[in-house]
């Protein structure tokens, strides 16, 4: 026995024949063949039958004689639906219940007619019973002018109408009518339940509508009520109508024009083998086995649908031919009985195993292939497609995995399941596929133009990371400027010392000169000291064209440098930061950075400028003449005159003050060295002057950091919701969701981490050892957590930069205290202030990350298991763009059964419906509760040496009372799973 097992098949639950005791318009010629060669014409084509007539069997027992006499061969099923009328008002009659008959049993005919025996009609002064003499009798008693049997059958039926109460009584007492007869009532408002409008009815509507297993309506409304989806939940079913119900919508034919030919093509569908279990099971799963509609509902994709299975030159394989269902496959078995195998050939088959899966170590892999990899020979599996396709693979795996391959499934084994949900932490792996799921759910439009979610999570956060960069640089730069003003800030002190002793010693020499001045020489002293102060100030311009000068140079070095490596450098990594600008190389050369002006001339007649401004400041010296000639007049504007005049007359004049060559001398040198601290005096001025203005600049640039401490948070912010973009399209489906799949969710959010943070400065920065707030380990990092982690993690970026700034007023004083060098040793301090000011304002330990959570814990603090539901979750539920088969080994590995029936159920049950899953399994849950639509049952024979046992499979749908018994017989299950397993094989629970 083996069959694709539940697949749907059109079914005609309400069909009156020639003959048909009321309202009989087929014509009196003899009708049959006509309406046979109909039936058999049809299309969509009817493959079960419910041959209905009015409280007898007449019809169905002609349709019998038909069939076995070769008329309609396509029709598999046919069964008795007796139609009574209850004797409860209608709209426009009285309600209408059938009887729908299981022909299961030979003797059906007979039970139904003794079962029908115990209805009973009173009229008259005496009883009726419902059989075909008795009606008769009644049609004669009603109508005594009625001589023909016929006549009176038909008239007779007109008049009886069943009690209710006693028809439920009647059932209730049989046990074959509880096991062979499911009740239809017309849900219509002509002959139907919808018709019962009187408020004193209310009660007795639910009832009827209680004890039916089946509604006949057609209306979408109606099946959306029953099944839980309109105006009640499935719980208020349970308790007002003993649940869920199944519509059916038939022809209702009663002339040869209607013959299965419904309005609106509104035809039925049953989703099982054809035999009657179908019709329970459908009552069962009234959702998933029962529609009316012109098709049945869609599933995979008939081109993505495995249909057959076929394994050979594989001794061991005693079926080698299997034919699937394209819904959900179901592969049980006891342990070692070839359930493995199976889902391995099929993988194989669809080049759905890995490399790892194929080289696996045979010794302690699950694989079947791979532990019976020395075995298997010349073995090969041919998959037949459902768009006709057929693939061959050997099951060694010598032709797997080429370079045209590509895996046409998707092959959770338990190894590929173990590697991305192990214990040791949430690998790489499962990471990928989440973010493949991620990615996949983005439309194409959405991609920009990217091959996977790190291309697209790049391009869309790429700009905002290099911004962060940029600005964490600046703040770098900024830093040390920072260090170097509080630095000079320290030297003002210094300085204002320096130069106070550096004028006490210009004025020691300038006294120790005079005294060297012989009498009646006193003029030309003066008029010396004159011309050394405008000697000096000569120098000083000198020496500032001559730095001028300098940087000119420097500049053009710089110049030169910029365009050989900087500038075509700076391109280059433009080119790379943007490679999907679509540029070509001239194009690219447009943003090659050049000077905006001619800066190669303008240096040169920069540097010409300079050295012609040195050359007038220096002048030419005059010629030699009379030693008491003036060389300058005493009227002359010495602001006017160039250095080296002046300095020839001050020679001049320094021969005239005294004979002694020594004393000359003396005075030489000492105006010399004069001149000299004069000239450091002013270089001592200067970096006063600047050092006193340090405080100011050091103000300017902390607001300035400041500030670009916030853009680097903005940067981030930006970061992060560019992130939070890329999950909105999952985000929004898991907000709208329900049960299993709400407790997913992604949220992209800033990680700081303070701890590494404070741990460095308080063993790389701080001297603990200090006394202070800060003496100890983790004070800093309590401090940082309260004040700036709230901030860092949750606020925007000024609520960032307030918290740094109040943080800094608040501790720097503290944090500095703990320097480990004092400010005085001034090499040390200045770089350990440029690394503190670094981690200071340092964003390294800020991470913008996304969290995967499960019922509201991190993915990677799930166990194994509980990963193993996510892993599926993505699968069965998220996983949209992937309408490939779906193969898993054992999904409730590592999980409870009542973990597998509250989370995992109702996910198969819902990708079943868009692709073809093929599971093994030895939970009870993952096939019952899931209605899975084909069971495989394996069986292996015994081991023989050197060998592979013999492995066999029979299979079909859970209507079959045989595929029934196995799955009681080899699976297990919790209390929870037992009971609903209990109510969908109709097995009766003691309480």
């Amino acid at each position: 026995m083996i069959s694709r097992g539940s697949e749907w098949h059109r079914w005609e639950p309400h069909i009156h024949a020639p003959g048909t005791i009321l309202n009989n318009q087929f014509g009196a010629a003899d009708p049959w063949n006509s309406y046979l060669t109909t039936l058999e014409g049809l299309a969509p084509k009817i493959e079960a039958i419910a041959v209905t007539d009015y409280y007898v069997t007449d019809t169905y027992e002609e349709f019998i004689k038909h069939k076995a006499g070769g008329r309609l061969p396509g029709v598999s099923l046919l069964f008795p639906n007796i139609e009574l009328r209850l004797d409860v008002a209608a709209k426009t009659g009285f309600v209408n219940v059938h009887l729908l008959v299981s022909p299961e049993d030979p003797e059906h005919l007979l039970e139904v007619k003794r079962i029908l025996k115990r209805l009973q009609f009173h009229a008259f002064n005496d009883r009726f019973d419902c059989t075909r003499e008795e009606l008769i009798k009644l049609g004669k008693r009603a109508d005594s002018t009625i001589t023909d049997d016929g006549a009176a059958l038909r008239h007779g039926a007109t008049q009886f109408k069943v009690n209710f109460d006693q028809l439920r009584k009647v059932i209730d007492e049989s046990e074959w009518a509880k096991k062979n007869i499911l009740i239809a009532v017309a849900g219509s408002a002509g002959d139907g339940t919808s018709g019962v409008r009187q408020a004193a009815d209310a009660t007795v509507r639910q009832e009827i509508e209680k004890f039916a297993h089946i509604i006949f309506s057609s209306s979408p409304a109606q099946r959306e009520f029953w099944i839980g989806q309109r105006g009640v939940s499935i719980e208020e079913l349970r308790a007002r109508y003993d649940g869920c119900k199944p519509c059916l919508h038939g022809s209702d034919s009663h002339d040869q024009n209607s013959v299965g030919q419904p309005v609106d093509n509104r035809y039925s569908w049953i989703k099982g083998a054809l035999e009657f279990d179908a019709l329970r099971q459908a009552c069962i799963d009234p959702e998933g086995r029962a529609y009316v509609g012109k098709q049945p509902p869609r599933s995979a994709i008939p081109s993505q649908v495995i249909s057959h299975v076929r394994i050979e030159d594989a001794d061991w394989a005693t079926t080698p031919d299997i034919p699937l269902n394209p819904g959900l496959v179901a592969i049980i078995g006891a342990r070692g009985s070839g359930k493995t195998a199976l889902a391995d050939v099929i993988a194989a088959g669809c080049d759905a195993i890995t490399p790892a899966g194929w080289d696996a170590d045979e010794n302690i892999s699950p694989s079947f292939l791979a532990r019976a990899r020395k075995l298997i020979g010349d073995a090969t599996t041919s998959l037949t497609w459902g768009g006709g396709a057929t693939v061959t693979r050997a099951l060694d795996g010598s032709d797997a995995n080429g370079h045209m391959s590509f895996p046409r499934a998707r092959y959770l084994s338990q190894q590929f399941v173990e590697e991305l949900c192990s214990a040791k932490g949430v690998s790489d792996g499962l990471v990928d596929e989440i973010e493949r799921v991620i990615f996949e759910s983005h439309s194409q439009d959405d991609r920009d133009w990217a091959l996977d979610f790190a291309e697209l999570r790049d391009q869309q956060t790429a700009r905002f990371q290099q911004a962060r960069e940029r600005e964490a640089e600046a703040i770098a730069d900024i830093s040390d400027r920072i260090a170097t003003e509080f630095e000079k800030e320290t030297l003002v002190a210094n300085l204002t010392t320096q130069v106070g002793q550096k004028r006490k010693l210009i004025a020691d020499y300038t006294a120790d000169r005079a005294k060297l001045v012989v009498k009646g020489t006193e003029t030309q002293v003066a008029r010396h000291t004159q011309l050394s102060e405008a000697a000096q100030k000569l120098r000083n311009k000198i020496q500032a064209y001559g730095n001028q000068r300098r940087t000119f140079v420097a500049l053009q070095d710089e110049v030169r440098s910029m365009r050989a490596t900087g500038a075509p450098e700076m391109l280059r990594q433009a080119q790379a930061r943007h490679n999907n600008s679509g540029l070509d190389a001239k194009q690219w050369d447009d943003f090659l950075l050049i000077y905006k002006g001619d800066v190669d001339k303008s240096l040169t007649a920069y540097i010409a400028w300079a050295d012609g401004e040195i050359r007038k400041l220096n002048g030419v010296p005059p010629p030699p003449g009379d030693p008491n000639t003036a060389l300058i007049a005493d009227i002359a504007d010495l602001t006017m005159l160039p250095l080296a005049p002046i300095v020839a007359e001050m020679a001049r004049l320094e021969a005239l003050f005294s004979a002694d060559k020594l004393v000359r001398e003396q005075y030489t040198a000492l105006t010399n060295r004069i001149a000299q601290e004069n000239s450091a005096l002013q270089t001592l001025e200067t970096r006063l002057t600047d050092a006193q203005g340090a405080a100011a600049r050091r103000k300017d640039l902390q607001a300035e950091r400041d500030d670009t401490y916030g853009r680097v948070f903005e940067a981030i912010i930006n970061e992060q919701n560019a992130l939070a973009g890329l999950y909105a399209p999952l985000m929004a489906r898991l907000a709208a969701s329900s049960g299993t799949l709400k407790k997913l969710s992604f949220s992209v959010r800033r990680i700081a981490d303070v701890q590494t943070w404070g741990s460095f400065a308080e063993e790389e920065l701080l001297d603990r050892r200090k006394t202070g707030p800060f003496y100890g380990r983790g004070s800093l990092i309590a401090a940082a957590t309260d004040a700036l982690k709230p901030a860092w993690e949750t606020g925007s970026a000024a609520e960032v930069q307030a918290a740094m700034t109040a943080f800094m007023g608040k501790f720097l004083k503290d944090l500095l205290s703990h320097a480990p060098y004092a400010p005085t040793q001034q090499a040390e301090f200045r770089a350990w202030s440029k690394q503190f000011a670094h981690w200071l304002f340092g964003t390294e330990h800020i991470a913008v990350r996304y969290e995967i959570s499960y019922d509201g814990v991190d993915i990677r603090k799930l166990s194994p298991g509980t990963r193993g539901i996510v892993l599926l979750l993505l699968y069965l539920a998220l996983d949209d763009s992937d309408d490939r088969p779906l193969i898993i080994d054992q999904p409730e590995e590592n999980l409870d059964p009542k973990s597998v029936f509250d989370e995992l159920v109702a996910l198969f049950i819902a990708a079943k419906a868009k692709r073809q899953v093929i599971m093994v399994t030895h939970n009870a849950n993952l096939v019952i509760n899931t209605d899975a639509d084909q069971i495989i049952v394996a069986e292996a024979g015994p081991h023989p040496s050197g060998g592979l046992p013999p492995i066999s499979y029979v299979a079909g749908g859970l209507e079959n009372a045989a595929i029934r018994k196995a799955v009681c017989d080899i699976l297990e299950g919790g209390e929870a799973a037992f009971r609903e397993r209990a109510r969908r094989l109709r097995v009766r629970l003691d309480r």
